[in-house]
């Protein structure tokens, strides 16, 4: 009982450096790609790094982004790995729910790049790299931010098969994190759409009065 009552006396060790140097990972990537994108979006920073190649550009801040969100999880399970676990969160039937969450968030980031492409998921629309249509297929059916709360589920996931309040912690400023990232990102990547449409408008107008 005096065993069980000192392991949950501490639930998470705020005194270990990787829980704050994990929280710094997750809020420093998705500021990373706004500042990047939107630098690229007003004055194709990117674009002329590369030579002019937008798709090239493009491709190359999907590998960075892809990379630096390979160290955000490693830094992440490093945290947990430093953490008191909690007896309830090793039950079996806590371990199923993670596992389904886990699945569930893979289903959704797998799914919606799949829908999307390469440069429909990473931020192709600031390099004028427009869709088409917008998608409505599984999984933007069931969510408008599948990449996001995909990721949030694996955090979840992760923390449960871990044991660690700590990783539930850092899930729950995963989700603040990515609802800030969300209120910058839709209004502006709207505008985008929204001034292309005008533009084509424009264009039909133009060419009606030309006739």
């Amino acid at each position: 009982m005096a065993s069980f009552e000192a392991s949950t006396a501490k639930l998470v060790d705020i005194s270990q450096t990787s829980l704050f140097i994990s929280a710094c990972a997750i809020a420093f990537n998705p500021l990373f790609w706004n500042i990047v994108a939107r630098s690229e979006y007003r004055d194709k920073t990117l674009t002329k790094l590369f030579g002019g190649r937008s798709q090239t550009a493009c491709y190359a801040l999907a590998i960075t982004i892809f990379s630096i969100g390979l160290v955000r999880d490693f830094l992440y399970e490093r945290a947990l790995r430093h953490q008191p676990s909690y007896p309830l969160l090793e039950l079996d039937e806590v371990k199923y729910v993670a596992y389904a969450l886990v699945a569930a968030g893979n289903i959704l980031v797998l799914s919606s790049t799949w829908q999307l492409g390469i440069t429909g998921t990473f931020l192709g629309d600031y390099f004028g790299i427009l869709m088409d249509d917008i998608v409505t297929g599984f999984p933007f059916n069931i969510t408008d931010a599948p990449m996001y709360n995909g990721s949030t589920c694996s955090f979840l996931g992760t923390a449960l098969l871990y044991g660690k309040p700590a990783g539930i912690l850092l899930t729950a400023w995963v989700f603040v994190v990515y609802q800030i990232a969300l209120k910058y990102e839709n209004p502006f990547t709207a505008e985008i759409y929204a001034k292309r449409e005008r533009e084509r408008t424009d264009k039909r107008t133009s060419s009606k009065k030309s006739q």
